[in-house]
Formats: structure tokens, sequence, C-alpha cells
């Protein structure tokens, strides 16, 4: 005799479980998100249904051996770099990013790209004709890449069961479903169940798999919270649709550091890695504009160089705007206000836009210092020096501190030719001093403006 069906409330935003209907849900306090889902028996969980999977065994720690060769090699060195220094075998991979930002060509292009590993693409969202198409737009490489278009999880561990590939992309995860879950796919129950059991076939038979997700209209991963706790790698795309650079953010992973980021072009034949993302922040004038600073910003532990803009103009109505692309509003007022406070500019009457080059979004304090800069050439109406930058985080007393890594934002600066660049003095006598470039020392921001516009 069949069990009792379990039935249960999940919210659609963030996944919170609840046993009875709420209008409200606790946990991230959205209205009206809380549906009841049909939840199978233990018992006929399809992770414990997969019974051609091996069963592990305790071991020792000092018996465990690890393998010679812990990283693969993927032929692309950006997402190499993000994954912390290539694939980990057995993995399970969560990129997730808004519709139209790359996600499936990125995928695509892995999958394609000639590496010596054989893969299996999983659609649910595509016709094979459809990804044949992109395929030919992208390039061929990899004659070991085959497309599998299905939508149900048992099916598609038989395929991987019978095909033994290194790689497994499943695209997407919101359309998978379990026969073992009584409910639509995409729901809470489906996805959860259906990650837990991808996670099994990876570490069981150490094929690395990549899921791609959908995102919420407030950037986070649709579906239960508990998916990113369960894969072991969590990106996130990220870019401007108007513009053609991505970044691709590691937010989770178990395997390297956290936070490190790739970047990416968008052409026409598919993504571009782009290895010096110095080339494509920094713009190339004929003469010196007001307005305009570079700082060294560092993202993980990449460190770049970026162009900051800033327009500061008269306000022609009694409040003045304040706009920002790229940068913290809240932290630009408190910019302004110190050096209102400060340094005496009447940034009270005055309307203030900011601009970060190439669409990047840039939450670095270390790049206080340069957005300070553009708004003093901009407010005099006067150029920086040639070949000057900054780094530094600015206090609400206007004391300049130390950005992190400021070694290795002085070394990037100099790489590049510049000539100057301005830090906190609080590191002065532990930074070496770097051949080719002068390195100015400031402790407070009244000092700034010298540094600058000194030839």
């Amino acid at each position: 005799m069949a069990g009792k069906v379990k039935r249960a409330f999940f919210c659609s935003s963030c996944g919170y479980e609840t046993p009875k209907w709420l209008g409200k849900c606790p946990s991230c306090g959205e209205w009206n998100t809380i549906t009841e889902h049909v939840i199978a028996k233990e018992s006929k969980s399809i992770a414990a249904q997969v019974a051609s999977l091996p069963r592990a065994t305790a071991q020792r720690v000092q018996d465990i051996s690890e393998q010679e060769n812990r990283r693969i090699d993927l032929g692309n060195k950006e997402l190499n770099r993000v994954l912390g220094g290539g694939l980990v075998p057995g993995s399970l991979i969560l990129l997730g990013g808004e519709p139209g930002i790359g996600k499936s060509t990125l995928s695509l292009q892995l999958a394609l790209t000639d590496n010596n590993l054989s893969t299996l693409y999983v659609s649910g969202e595509e016709s094979a004709e459809q990804i044949k198409m992109r395929a030919t737009r992208i390039g061929i490489h990899n004659e070991e890449c085959t497309v599998y278009t299905e939508t149900l999880l048992e099916n598609i561990a038989s395929q991987i069961e019978e095909q033994h590939p290194d790689i497994v992309i499943i695209d997407s995860i919101q359309t998978m479903y379990t026969d073992f879950v009584e409910s639509s796919a995409g729901s809470v129950t489906q996805i959860r169940e259906c990650a837990a059991t991808l996670l099994k076939i990876a570490k069981s038979s150490g094929t690395a798999i990549f899921i791609i997700g959908h995102i919420t209209k407030d950037g986070t991963i649709a579906g239960p919270k508990i998916l990113e706790h369960i894969v072991d790698v969590v990106l996130q795309f990220e870019g401007d649709h108007n513009n053609t650079y991505r970044i691709l953010r590691g937010i989770k992973n178990r395997f390297g550091a956290t936070y490190e980021i790739g970047v990416f072009e968008m052409r026409d034949n598919g993504l571009r890695s782009v290895e010096n993302p110095s080339e494509i922040l920094l713009s190339h004038y004929e003469e010196p504009l007001a307005g305009i600073a570079v700082g060294a910003a560092v993202d993980g532990i990449r460190p770049y160089l970026i162009e900051v803009q800033a327009l500061v103009s008269g306000a022609a109505y009694g409040t003045p705007q304040r706009s920002t692309t790229g940068f913290d509003q809240r932290r630009l007022n408190m910019l302004l206000a110190v050096l209102e406070k400060r340094v005496g500019m009447k940034m009270f009457q005055k309307d203030v836009f900011l601009n970060f080059a190439g669409g990047f979004k840039i939450a670095d304090t270390g790049m206080d210092l340069a957005v300070v800069a553009a708004i003093i050439s901009s407010y005099y109406d006067r150029a920086l020096a040639e070949g000057v930058c900054c780094a530094g985080e600015i206090g609400l007393s206007g004391e300049v501190r130390p950005a992190p890594r400021t070694e290795q934002r002085i070394s990037e600066a100099a790489r590049l030719g510049f000539k100057r660049i301005v830090v906190s003095s609080f590191v002065e006598k532990s930074i070496k001093r770097s051949k080719g470039i002068e390195v100015v020392f400031i402790s407070s921001i009244e000092q700034l403006p010298r540094a600058l516009f000194a030839e």
C-alpha cells in the first residue's frame, strides 16, 4: 500500500519551508510567494533510486589517496582563473546570470573547446538544431562533444552512465524534473531534488557537472537557497547588455579563492577572454581632460586600472542631483560631504555625475581616492597631471587609509607606464620603492590636490 503523500509550503523567492500557508515569507519578507508542493516519500527519493552508482565507504584520513592531477585545463584562461587554476574532477558548478548575458554561449564554448575532454551538453531549453546554429557561429573544434535534448533526470542519469563523459553541462536546472517528485519543473522541490542527484552522480563518477541557473529580479539565483549550498562552486555572470564586456565572478568556491573574476568580451563569434582588463578600462586622449582620473583597483586578487569620469556643475534647481554608474551612491554622498567639510568645496551647490568606464560595477573602497580626484578635477575644471593614478580609502575625518594590496596596485600602475601613484602614508614603511614610478604618500585629503596637479 502506498504511503501517504506529504505536502509542504515553500517560498518561491528564497526557498523557505513552512508547514502551512503564509501571506508573507518570514525569511525574505516577500508577499504572496508561499506555494504548496507535493513532497515524495523519503524512500522514493531519486537520489536513493540511482542504484547503479557505487556506494561510498568510510576511510581513515591517512588512507585517502590524493590524485596527482587535481586540476583539468579547460582551454579557457579566464574560466580556469575563476575556478582556482582549473576544473576539479567530480565537482558540481552552478553558473547564474541574467537572461541573454551569455551563460549558454559560455557553456557551449566550453563544450566545443578543443581540450581533449569528452563533453555531454544537455539542453532543456533549446532544440538540437538551435544548438547547432549557435555552434556553427562559435566554431566547432571539439569532436568529442555530444548534444542531448532532455528534461527528465532519470534519462539524463542513464545517458551519463552510458557515455562516461568528462564534463556534463545542464542547461538549465529550472527545466529539469524527476518523476519521483509530484510537482512541476522549476519548483523548489524539483530543483532541490535534481541538484542533490546531480551532486551524487558527480561525486560517484568523477564527472564534473556544470549547472546553468536563472536569477530573480533582485539578482539572486532562482530556486531554494539550499541549491547554492549543495554545489561546490557558484559563478555569477554579470554585465551590461548595452556593453560588450562581461564579468565572471566567483561567489563560492570550495577548491580556490572566492571573489576572483574573469573578464570576457562578447563578439559575433562568441566570448573572447580579456587577459588584461586595463586595456579596455583605460581610454586614450590626445590631450588631458578635466574630470577624468585613473584608479588602481583590485577585485579578488587581480589588480587592474580603471578610468573614473566625473562631471560637477552648478545646480540648476534647488536640490542638487547625484547620479552614479557603477558606484554606490551612498558612498559618493559620503565622499562629497568629506570634501565639503575638510577641503571647503561647496558641493551643496553642485550637481555631481559619476561614471566608470566599461560599465563595470566597483565595490572596492580603494577607489575612493580616484573618485575624489575626478571630482576635484571637474570642480576646478583642470586636468590632472599626465600619468597620475590613485589608490586609497578615505575616512570620515578626511584621513587617507591604505587600500588592500597596495603593493600590487603600484606594480600594475608601473607595468602600464604610469609615472606617479598617490597612496596612503600609512604604508610608507612597508612598501618597497618601485622602479619606473613615483609613489606619493599622503595622510589626509587636504594634501590630494597638490599631489594631483603637480607636474
